[in-house]
């Protein structure tokens, strides 16, 4: 992590080496564009002397076109580098900006799950969008006013010393009034923005939960109530950034306090040595004119101040996010991944997230090229086991293996690549329809692509579509139906061909005909795999190779549904109560099994029933006995 408390030059200097540096060969150009338009103020003040001495009060004639082309050529030239300096700095704005936004995107996704957990979209969105644009803004301001306000007022400064240096000490009279409470304001400005930067994330993730929420809101009769959440935050951030602004607004108002009081004095000083014929009206036109120029390019530069203490309190918050580490690495001497349709083991498997454990020595063997159903109440650790597999979550204890090898062995890549998963949540892009498809792939042939389509059964609604495989999908595949985007996850697992397959609750959220249609297409996906399947709803598993019941964060069953029927656990209760809460009439088996319950029952009731009376006697004589 950085520490917060570096000063700027360190935050500039990172800012520099990590992005500014490979764009010096533009921020030259823009520079000297700057030192152009910046000195020709100094030439616009210093013609002032002779436009009045040799041809107002003089009366040359002749002088007055040299006088006027000159400074024509003076606008002119302002006008050029001015243009120049802006196209070179947006241009350099914008390629700096990209490359900070898609490196933190980069750098986000590849934090661990834990880190999402504890970072909201909204946080994460302002902290690339908002954050970085501050910081934009912040190191132009730095450098424009290290090159054109800087040069501006060192060439004015050099005019009003050329005319007269005693009246350059008096117009300075005010500097101590800006220079003693800069340090001060730069403090609080960033505190302030710091604050504003936390408020505008929260506003943010707020947003961001309403919109993808707005359902549950509408239903629910929330609109009221999240407006005046969204209201109570919105007002301290409008605090904070009245406070930040303000902030930055003193140090220009104390050089404004300075500009006044250095006028002032020119004018008392140096107004008497004009009347005295010491000084000529040219002389004093040429240093007033310098001296009025000065003051906005130093108002400039005094703002600069609390922009960058805006803009450094963002690339704070942005080194913090680059220079976190995901825990969840490549190894350094990785070993390749198995070849083939691996088998998957775990071996006495131990996870806690916190102070809560989710697997307590958890041990099952999936069959290579062969179904295998995981099922249990939630929170049972059933979606644990995937993300162990995948490697999202590392166990405690005990061995996650693929084929023999340990995924802790492998990259993070080929051990990913193992694997396609089609989830109960399809995450669908608004893209077109071929694009969530491929997801970028360009060695798919049209030929291959339409054997996915007619496998996945996406063909069937193609019809539907206005363009065909060309139409937008909406945000989130919003103009899809649930059946309609599993089949495109379907499509995207059947181009990935990989040899693991994982299923988590991929019908449970369709209608009859919908599941028919995803069922029949997730049975073409899994023949050749080795596939793990979760499910809540025991009839989609009844066919599965093997199932194994987890309770509590242990494997407590496996086996075929026919034989856990038979064998009354938990699967057989959770299968029972599936059945009757579903309205339908229990098997042979689970008749069976509530004769084999109500026998033992009777045997329990009897064998009480033998010894209830000796229990009872046995007090009545102990209380006699008593007596």
């Amino acid at each position: 992590m950085s520490d917060t408390s570096n000063p700027s030059d360190k935050l500039f200097g990172w800012l520099w080496r990590s992005y500014l540096k490979r764009f010096t060969p533009y921020l030259l150009i823009a520079l000297m564009f700057m030192i152009l338009e910046g000195s020709m103020l100094g030439a616009l003040s210093y013609i002032m002397r002779p436009m009045f001495d040799t041809v107002f009060i003089a009366g040359n004639e002749t002088a007055i076109k040299w006088v006027a082309l000159a400074i024509f050529g003076i606008f002119a030239c302002r006008a050029v580098s001015a243009v120049g300096q802006k196209v070179t700095l947006a241009y350099i704005v914008q390629k700096m900006a990209a490359a900070l936004r898609t490196d933190l995107l980069a750098h986000i996704m590849r934090q661990d799950g834990t880190f999402h957990q504890t970072h909201p979209p909204g946080f994460l969105i302002q902290r690339v969008q908002a954050d970085v644009m501050a910081i934009n803004d912040g190191w132009r301001a730095l450098i424009m006013g290290a090159g054109r306000d800087f040069i501006t007022l060192m060439v004015l400064m050099g005019v009003a010393v050329s005319v007269d240096w005693k009246w350059t000490v008096v117009a300075l009279i005010g500097a101590p009034v800006v220079l003693a409470p800069t340090r001060l304001v730069q403090k609080f400005v960033r505190r302030r923005a710091r604050e504003a930067r936390d408020l505008g994330a929260k506003l943010a993730t707020r947003l961001d939960e309403v919109f993808h929420g707005i359902v549950p809101v509408k239903l629910n009769r929330l609109e009221g109530y999240q407006s005046e959440r969204y209201g109570q935050l919105t007002d301290k951030l409008v605090k904070a950034e009245v406070r930040a602004h303000a902030g930055s607004a003193v140090v220009p108002g104390l050089i404004d306090i300075m500009s006044g009081l250095g006028f002032v004095g020119v004018l008392v000083y140096g107004g008497s040595e004009i009347i005295a014929g010491d000084k000529s009206v040219g002389q004093f036109m040429s240093f007033f004119t310098a001296i009025g120029f000065a003051f906005e390019p130093l108002r400039r530069l005094g703002a600069v101040s609390g922009q960058w203490q805006i803009a450094a309190s963002g690339i704070e918050r942005l080194r913090e996010l680059l220079e976190m580490e995901p825990s969840m690495r490549s190894p350094a001497n990785p070993k390749p991944a198995p070849q083939g349709t691996p088998e998957i083991a775990l071996r006495d498997v131990t996870l806690a997230y916190g102070d809560t454990t989710v697997l307590k020595g958890a041990s099952l063997f999936a069959e290579a090229g062969k179904t295998t159903a995981l099922v249990g109440a939630s929170g049972a650790g059933k979606s644990t086991i995937f993300n162990l597999l995948t490697r999202l979550v590392d166990p405690d204890s005990g061995s996650v293996t693929l084929g023999g090898v340990e995924t802790r062995d492998m990259t993070l890549e080929d051990l990913r690549g193992l694997f396609s998963v089609v989830s109960q949540d399809a995450a669908l892009f608004d893209e077109t329809l071929r694009e969530n498809i491929l997801l970028g792939r360009t060695d798919v042939s049209e030929e291959r692509l339409q054997e996915v389509i007619e496998a996945a059964h996406v063909a069937d609604f193609l019809p539907q579509l206005s363009d065909g495989l060309e139409t937008p999908v909406g945000p989130r595949g919003s103009s899809l139906s649930g059946g309609q985007r599993q089949r495109v996850a379907i499509a995207r697992a059947l181009l990935r061909d990989t040899p693991i397959l994982l299923l988590d609750e991929a019908t449970s959220a369709l209608d009859a005909k919908s599941e028919a249609v995803v069922q029949d297409a997730l049975e073409r996906l899994s023949k050749g795999r080795t596939t793990i399947v979760i499910a809540h709803r025991l009839s989609t598993v009844r066919d599965a190779d093997k199932i194994v019941v987890m309770d509590a964060g242990r494997v407590v069953d496996e086996g075929t549904h026919e034989a856990l029927l038979a064998g009354d656990g938990l699967y057989a209760r959770l299968h029972d109560l599936q059945f009757k809460t579903s309205g339908q009439t229990a098997d042979k088996a689970a008749l069976a099994r509530q004769g084999r319950r109500r026998k033992k029952s009777a045997t329990k009731a009897k064998d009480s029933s033998h010894h209830a009376a000796p229990s009872l006697l046995s007090r009545i004589f102990a209380r006699l006995s008593g007596r």
